[in-house]
This record gives C-alpha cells, sequence and structure tokens, in this order.
C-alpha cells in the first residue's frame, strides 16, 4: 500500500512538472515584436503594405515573394534592408489563421496598397530603444548610427541569401 502512493506521488509530481514546462514554452514562443502594433497580443501574422511582406508572429520570420516562390526568412529583402518598421504601418490580420496569409495576397495588395495608412497605431515597444536590442545595433531605419558597418555580422542567411537588415 505504501508503495502504491509514492507511485501515486511520484506520477502526480512527474505530470504537474511536465505541464508547467509545456506552459513556460509557449508563452515565450511567438512573442509579438517591439516594432508590432500595441493592443494585438494574440495576432499571427502582419501584413507591411510598403514592402509587400507579411511577418509571421509565431516563426518569428517575414514571409515575401522573390525568385518566383513564397520565402521565409527571418531578414527583409535586401532591397527593403533601411526599412523602418517601428515607422511603417502594419495591417493586423485578425481575420486569418493559417499558415499561407500570401494565399490571400491579391486582395491584400490591392486593399492595402504601398503608402497605405489606416488607423493610428502604436507600437509595443520605444522606438528610441530598439537599437540597443539587437545584435551590433543592427539598423533598419534611415539615420546613420552604424556609419562604415557592411551590416553583414556572419549571419549565415546573410551570407548565403544576400539578405538585409531587416531583422524584427
Amino acid at each position: 500500500m505504501k508503495t502504491l502512493k509514492l507511485i501515486a506521488v511520484g506520477i502526480t509530481l512527474l505530470v504537474s512538472s511536465s505541464i508547467e514546462a509545456q506552459i513556460s514554452v509557449n508563452v515565450n514562443i511567438g512573442s509579438p515584436p517591439a516594432w508590432g502594433p500595441a493592443g494585438y497580443s494574440s495576432v499571427e501574422y502582419y501584413y507591411l503594405p510598403d514592402v509587400q511582406a507579411y511577418y509571421d508572429v509565431r516563426a518569428t520570420q517575414f514571409i515575401y515573394f522573390g525568385g518566383g516562390r513564397w520565402i521565409r526568412s527571418r531578414y527583409l529583402p535586401n532591397q527593403y534592408r533601411n526599412y523602418d518598421l517601428y515607422n511603417g504601418y502594419k495591417v493586423v490580420l485578425n481575420d486569418y489563421h493559417g499558415s499561407r496569409p500570401y494565399s490571400h495576397y491579391k486582395e491584400h495588395k490591392v486593399k492595402y496598397y504601398r503608402g497605405y495608412k489606416g488607423r493610428p497605431q502604436r507600437n509595443i515597444g520605444n522606438h528610441n530603444n530598439h537599437y540597443k536590442n539587437y545584435n551590433n545595433n543592427r539598423n533598419y531605419g534611415n539615420d546613420n548610427r552604424n556609419k562604415g558597418n557592411n551590416g553583414n555580422h556572419g549571419h549565415k542567411e546573410e551570407r548565403e541569401h544576400g539578405r538585409g537588415h531587416g531583422k524584427h
């Protein structure tokens, strides 16, 4: 009887610790970037009209069309390396929950054209402090804080694909 109670207690502790670990992992994955619009903590995707790309909050990746296919990357394409994600407008896609937001690209491109500005947005993070939070002060704004820096910090994806500085 005593052995049975010990086994029951052991199983209970094991199950409760694995549930706790599961919860902490789920909370940390897919948190919105500091440049994301405030007030949308459970959104999965943003559409960025100025660069005609999507951002997958859960996977922390940009999705854009290039070379005849949709590409997922931690960085925006090279031509948008100076795009300021803090000041650019983000369309929150509340109504899409799949894995291919670009399946609605034709409608998004027309409805949210380049330069589109909807309701005013407030970012989650502070625009002035975002340079402190990124590796080697990586910059995708239009200032000269990293003058003389070619932007290639040895990141494998940049070396292989020539990706720019649009890191979130």
